[in-house]
């Protein structure tokens, strides 16, 4: 049976790694007696895959991983048994079952994410300047970026990419970008760009990044990772 769980990652655990986060689940899992499959072979490991690891230093209340399990109890049963081996700081808050058919993993289905940026004490931004510029930037046709990915670097058009930008007026930013293998846009590259355009020196450590959600396309629409399961009864 295929799951997908959603959990959160906040606290002084944005500073540990994609791998020390595999660990740790590793042992939640045992804890918590999940009957997670294993892998064949002379060294077997958990069956588990994780949507799209979360750079050092953001924060998450939507994060995914995909498991298999032999059996399992009810999608309220199994949320609390994890959650009573968890840390705060890392809470599930789903645990749904996939369809065994079609397209399901989480990583490969992967085609956008919401994020909240917002600004660490002391590091506000005028209010006044920003908003007519974030407007102007918005409404540009091509915003111009150099980026490097793992296979190719210099400078595109990010633009397409922005899906949604608001500014909040708690005084935050909230972004839907386009992420995925194939296009995949980082909330700080927009922030760098909004920078470039308002003439303004960028320093990426006085923001702060949460990512809310992620989003696979089914049905030619949008739909959170989470929707792409049901509930167990």
């Amino acid at each position: 049976m295929k799951i997908r769980i959603r959990f959160a990652k906040t606290g002084t655990l944005q500073y540990i790694g994609h791998l020390d986060v595999m660990r740790y689940f590793q042992k939640a899992m045992r804890r918590a007696e999940v009957e997670i499959s294993y892998s064949q072979g002379f060294s077997p490991h958990q069956i588990m895959s994780f949507a799209s690891p979360l750079g050092i230093g953001l924060t998450s209340e939507g994060e995914y991983m995909d498991i298999e399990v032999s059996h399992c109890g009810t999608s309220e049963e199994m949320v609390g048994r994890l959650n009573e081996v968890m840390v705060e700081e890392m809470k599930v808050f789903s645990f749904r079952r996939l369809p065994d058919e079609g397209k399901t993993n989480a990583m490969a289905t992967i085609a956008a994410a919401d994020y909240r940026v917002s600004f660490r004490e002391g590091e506000e931004w005028d209010r006044d300047q920003l908003l007519p510029l974030w407007g102007q930037f918005l409404e540009q046709e091509e915003i111009l970026l150099w980026r490097k990915t793992k296979k190719t670097e210099g400078t595109g058009d990010i633009r397409p990419m922005i899906l949604k930008a608001v500014w909040e007026e708690d005084g935050s930013f909230f972004l839907r970008l386009s992420a995925g293998s194939s296009k995949n846009l980082k909330p700080e590259a927009v922030m760098e760009a909004f920078c470039a355009f308002w003439g303004k020196e960028f320093h990426p450590f006085a923001l702060r990044i949460h990512r809310l959600d992620l989003y696979g396309i089914k049905e030619g629409q949008l739909l959170s990772l989470e929707d792409f399961g049901e509930e167990i009864r």
